[in-house]
C-alpha cells in the first residue's frame, strides 16, 4: 500500500495538521450566470467536485449558489454588485445587514473564504461611482466580520483591472495611474492591515489582439517564448501574464509598501474562443492553449522574475459562455463550457481518483452513482499536499481507529496503489464511524464530502 503502514505518532500527525506552511494549491475558476440556458448551481456544484477546481468565484451571493456548494468542500467567493457599493458604505449597520442575510445563513456548511466589493470598481465608465466610497465599503464589511468573529476566515477585497496602472510596461517602472493613486494607497494599505490579497484581473488576450504586429502570440499564450521580453533591470518574461503580475507587484512597491507581505491573486485570465468579425486571436485552439498552459500555472508552485518563490492564486475565466452578456462577441465566449454543458474544447479538469470516477461533463453519465440523499461518503481532494495526506492515512489507520486492512497487498481496495486512493478510504472509514459530521471530513482542508459513491470494482467504501 502507500506507505500506510510507516504510522506517524499522533503528537506529529497533529503538528502537520497545524502547520500552516503546508498550504493546499488547486485551481480557481469563475462562475457566471448572465446565461439562459445554464445547468442548475445544484448540477454545477455536484460536478465540480470531481475536477480540479476547488475554488469558485462568484459576482454575487446567489442564495441557490450558495445553498448548492454547501458541504462540497470547495471554496467560494462571493460580491458585493458595484452598484451595492455606495449602500455598503453608507455605514456600518448596513453592511452588517448585508451580511447578515447575504452570508451568514449559508456558513459554515457553505465555505465562504472571501468577499468581493465590486469589480473592476475604479476603472469602469460609470460615473457614479465614487472611488471614496469603495475603500468606506471595504472597511464597513471588515468590521462586521471582525465584530461576527469571521475575520480570520472571510477576508475582504476588490478586483481591479490592469487599466488602474499608468502603464504596465516595463514591469520595473510600473506605477499606478496618478489620479487613482490615493485611492490605492488607502486599498493597499488596507489588504496588508487585513492580510486580504491584491486581486487583478489580467489577460494577454487583450494586449494580443490589440496588437498582433508588436506581441508574439507565444508570449501570449504563456507559451514561455524562447528569447523572452527584457525589464531594463534584468528581469527576463517568458509570457505576458507573468509581466503583468510583476508590473501590479511594482506599482504596490511604488506605493510605499514593498517591505510588506501583500499577496497577488489572479482573479480572472482566459482567453475566448470566438470574437467578432477580424478577431484573429479569438480560437477555440487558442482559447484550449491558453487555459491548459493557464491551469498548469495555477497548480504550480512558480512565482515571477521579481518573485520566483511566491505562490500565484490563479481564478480560470470562465466557467461558461454566457449569451446574455453585454458587449462584444468575445465577451459571451470565454467559457470553457457552453451554455448546454456541452465542453467549447477540451481543457482536462479530470483528476485520477475522484467522486465520479474522474469524469467531467454536464452531459455525461456520473459513473460512481450515488443520487443526492441520505448516502454521503468522504473522500480526499484530488489537489492535496501529499504531506498531510500521509499524516492524515497514518492517523486514521493509527489512532484514529479505522481497520485499514482492505487497502493493504490483496485487499479490495489496494489497487489503484496511490495515496490519495488509500487516504480517500481511511478517511471515509473514520467519518462514517463518526456520525458523518462536516467536521469528520475536514482533516485540515484535505477532505471532500460527496454524494456520488466512490467505489470501484470491488473495493466498497461504507456509508452509515
Amino acid at each position: 500500500m502507500a506507505a500506510a503502514h510507516l504510522q506517524l505518532p499522533l503528537f506529529l500527525f497533529l503538528l502537520i495538521l497545524l502547520n500552516p506552511l503546508l498550504t493546499v494549491y488547486g485551481v480557481g475558476i469563475n462562475y457566471g450566470t448572465l446565461g439562459n440556458n445554464l445547468p442548475s448551481p445544484k448540477k454545477v456544484a455536484q460536478l465540480l467536485q470531481s475536477t480540479l477546481i476547488d475554488k469558485v468565484k462568484i459576482y454575487d451571493t446567489n442564495p441557490e449558489i450558495l445553498q448548492a456548494f454547501s458541504n462540497t468542500g470547495i471554496d467560494l467567493i462571493v460580491a458585493v454588485e458595484n452598484y451595492h457599493v455606495a449602500n455598503i458604505s453608507s455605514d456600518v449597520s448596513t453592511a452588517d445587514e448585508w451580511l447578515a442575510s447575504r452570508v451568514v445563513p449559508f456558513i459554515p456548511a457553505t465555505s465562504i473564504v472571501a468577499i468581493c466589493v465590486g469589480n473592476e470598481y475604479l476603472t469602469t465608465d460609470d460615473e457614479k461611482l465614487e472611488p471614496k466610497k469603495l475603500v468606506q465599503a471595504m472597511q464597513n464589511v471588515h468590521a462586521v466580520l471582525v465584530a461576527r468573529g469571521l475575520d480570520r476566515k472571510i477576508k475582504v477585497t476588490t478586483p481591479h483591472g490592469m487599466a488602474v496602472l499608468a502603464s504596465s510596461f516595463p514591469p520595473s517602472g510600473s506605477t499606478f495611474a496618478l489620479n487613482l493613486m490615493p485611492t490605492m494607497t488607502s486599498i493597499v494599505g488596507f489588504l496588508a492591515d487585513t492580510g486580504a490579497p491584491f486581486l487583478v484581473n489580467a489577460y494577454p488576450y487583450f494586449a494580443y489582439r490589440d496588437n498582433p504586429g508588436t506581441i508574439s502570440l507565444e508570449y501570449a499564450l504563456l507559451g514561455n517564448a524562447t528569447h523572452g521580453v527584457r525589464d531594463p533591470k534584468g528581469y527576463v518574461y517568458g509570457n505576458m501574464l507573468d509581466a503583468q503580475i510583476d508590473a501590479i507587484r511594482s506599482a504596490i512597491t511604488a506605493l510605499g509598501f514593498g517591505n510588506q507581505t501583500i499577496d497577488i491573486t489572479v482573479s480572472e485570465s482566459g482567453w475566448p474562443s470566438k470574437g467578432d468579425h477580424g478577431d484573429i486571436a479569438a480560437t477555440p485552439q487558442n482559447a484550449k492553449t491558453y487555459n491548459t498552459r493557464l491551469i498548469e500555472r495555477a497548480q504550480s508552485y512558480r512565482g515571477t522574475p521579481m518573485k520566483p518563490k511566491d505562490k500565484i492564486e490563479i481564478f480560470v475565466f470562465a466557467l461558461f459562455n454566457e449569451n446574455k452578456k453585454e458587449g462584444s462577441v468575445s465577451e459571451r465566449n470565454f467559457g470553457i463550457f457552453n451554455g448546454d454543458g456541452s465542453k467549447v474544447y477540451d481543457v482536462d479538469l479530470s483528476c485520477q481518483f475522484c467522486s465520479n470516477g474522474g469524469t467531467f461533463g454536464f452531459g455525461e453519465k456520473v459513473s460512481g452513482g450515488g443520487a443526492r440523499g441520505p448516502s454521503v461518503w468522504c473522500i480526499a481532494k484530488p489537489h492535496a499536499d501529499e504531506k498531510v495526506l500521509q499524516a492524515v492515512l497514518d492517523f486514521c489507520c493509527g489512532p484514529g481507529g479505522v481497520d485499514c486492512r482492505e487497502i493493504y497487498e490483496s485487499g479490495d481496495c489496494s489497487e489503484p496503489n496511490k495515496l490519495l486512493a488509500h487516504a480517500s478510504y481511511a478517511m471515509n472509514n473514520y467519518y462514517q464511524m463518526h456520525g458523518r459530521n462536516y467536521w469528520n471530513c475536514d482533516f485540515k482542508g484535505t477532505g471532500l464530502v460527496t454524494f456520488s459513491d466512490p467505489s470501484y470494482g470491488t473495493c466498497r467504501y461504507p456509508q452509515q
